[in-house]
């Protein structure tokens, strides 16, 4: 197992589908994912919350699978919503999305960089070298 999900009996409870502490495992590489819009690759911006989350979670998705990953070697993801009323959507697209991987999880208010952008969100994954053969890329 690569990664090791921390949740202790003597901290509370996480709730909606993350891990309170993940321990990554040795001999791990990392990909850090700068922060996904919701922008499409022909600078098209949906509208919704709903639409604009699954395009994110699609380019979140699409940067995992340039390096030869995959949903379930993400370890962290902080995702920066525009309006508390999204809260609930989001943890349900995530947990839909994410299909039982538990990242280390914060969502955070926040006013993103262009205001039709509703949310933004970024990424740590880790992939055991042991686990899974890779591709370099330049």
């Amino acid at each position: 197992m690569p990664h090791q999900t921390h949740n202790p009996d003597d901290a509370p409870a996480p709730i909606g589908g993350y891990a309170q502490g993940l321990e990554v495992r040795p001999n791990a590489r990392y990909l850090f994912i700068s922060g996904q819009i919701p922008e499409s690759v022909g600078a098209e911006v949906p509208d919704g919350f709903e639409a604009q989350c699954r395009l994110v979670w699609r380019n979140i998705e699409a940067v995992l699978r340039s390096a030869g990953m995959e949903l379930s070697d993400l370890v962290q993801v902080r995702t920066y919503l525009t309006h508390p009323d999204q809260v609930e959507a989001n943890s349900r697209i995530r947990q839909e999305v994410l299909s039982g991987v538990q990242p280390a999880l914060t969502v955070i208010m926040a006013q993103t960089l262009e205001s039709q952008w509703l949310l933004e969100i970024e990424a740590v994954a880790a992939q055991n070298m042991e686990r899974r053969s890779y591709r370099l890329t330049g």
